[in-house]
């Protein structure tokens, strides 16, 4: 899945979309393909499942973090570091930039909207057509209209990153077939594959696929 994506990704959706899961992943793999990374954590609103949260992972691999000044601390202001410009508008390696949940953190990321127009970009919009227990196809498609007017940017691609966290099962991610058809018709944004754990891809059909790990988990399963 990463051939299908420029050298500057956004990723936008739902708060339990698993953008940040994804996004950790997507940087992993581009770093142990030898590029060089830059996440920006651009989730100045929600304190859990932060890019931030994975800094120690990420000096391990390599991967350079941008996140709000004042993540990971009792002061929760949206405050971005001015290099998240210098590092949208530089010429070399992938930069991913993680939105945080809902239109919220669209609204940032519109001022930098055209350094990324003019250095080419992919923006993927996660569905989760399990985050809910009442999904809503047409919610799912307002929210996107939503990202799209706050950050004066267009979605490129749709992906699929149903689960249930460990209730996960091929018939789920197989099930959301129709759920992620009928957004992609009212938005008419295609789908570009699937993102689910690498023991699930032999059950899932044809198509681009990105084998996950789970590195983002709710707080209170971390102990241990």
């Amino acid at each position: 899945m990463l051939e299908h994506l420029s050298s500057r990704v956004v990723l936008c959706g739902h708060y339990g979309s698993g953008k940040t899961n994804l996004g950790v992943n997507l940087a992993l793999l581009a770093a142990g393909a030898g590029e060089r990374v830059t996440v920006i954590d651009m989730d100045v609103v929600n304190p859990y499942f932060r890019s931030a949260d994975f800094r120690e992972l990420f000096q391990k691999e390599g991967i350079r973090l941008l996140a709000p000044i004042y993540a990971n601390t009792n002061l929760d202001l949206p405050v971005l570091p001015p290099s998240v410009g210098t590092a949208i508008r530089g010429g070399e390696g992938r930069v991913i930039l993680d939105l945080g949940g809902d239109d919220d953190g669209a609204v940032a990321l519109g001022g930098f909207s055209a350094d990324l127009e003019a250095t080419g970009y992919t923006m993927v919009y996660v569905v989760n057509s399990r985050r809910t227990l009442d999904p809503d196809p047409g919610e799912e498609a307002e929210l996107l209209a939503r990202v799209q007017a706050a950050s004066r940017l267009k979605v490129t691609w749709l992906v699929n990153n149903t689960n249930l966290g460990p209730e996960t099962t091929p018939e789920v991610i197989r099930d959301s077939a129709p759920y992620l058809e009928e957004v992609s018709r009212l938005t008419g944004v295609s789908v570009l594959g699937t993102a689910a754990e690498e023991r699930f891809l032999p059950f899932l059909g044809e198509g681009p696929r990105l084998p996950v790990q789970i590195y983002v988990k709710p707080p209170w399963s971390r102990s241990g």
